[in-house]
């Protein structure tokens, strides 16, 4: 099962079906948006298999340039995403599906030579080659959430320092 409410955190052990949540939302995305979406990538925690998370797929999409990719916002309006800029990262166009009341769904485009996409990946892949850096994150994340269930954007922000410490690592592998 997929689905929060925006702004809550609730942290739910890892699910094998969140591999299948993705791979059918990249399909529908192929549909929506044709090649303009030349690569997809899936990211966050529910691409981490045995790490907890919030259940939100979370799904990178490369586009060729963010400036052409936003003739893209108004077709994926129409098919359940709704676009919110996000003014604290550069580097992408970001998206939301489902209701407030359940979100299912992150969407970044991104360029494939982008700082976003590259820390992303690397980040992901870090935590998958190092389970006891994970096994870190997986404690970390759990104390935020009972800490904070309703403060999302304060889960988000305590988690940085561990985060930027992680990629410092990850980049200079």
């Amino acid at each position: 099962m997929i689905g929060l409410e925006r702004g809550t955190v609730d942290l739910v052990p890892y699910q094998e079906g969140w591999k299948t949540s993705y791979e059918e939302e990249v399909e529908r995305l192929k549909t929506i948006a044709g090649e303009r979406l030349l690569d997809f990538e899936h990211i966050g925690s529910t691409a981490i298999e045995g790490l907890p998370a919030k259940p939100i797929i979370d799904i990178l999409a490369v586009v060729e340039s963010l400036e052409e990719a936003r003739d893209l916002v108004p077709v994926l309006e129409q098919n359940g995403y709704e676009h919110r800029p996000d003014e604290d990262v550069y580097g992408r166009l970001f998206f939301a599906k489902g209701p407030r009341t359940n979100r299912t769904h992150y969407l970044s485009l991104v360029e494939c030579d982008s700082d976003f996409y590259h820390e992303k990946i690397a980040f992901r892949e870090h935590l998958r080659e190092h389970p006891e850096v994970a096994e870190q994150y997986a404690s970390l994340k759990r104390a935020l959430a009972e800490k904070y269930p309703k403060r999302r954007e304060r889960y988000t922000a305590e988690k940085g320092d561990f985060i930027r410490d992680v990629l410092g690592s990850a980049m200079n592998e």
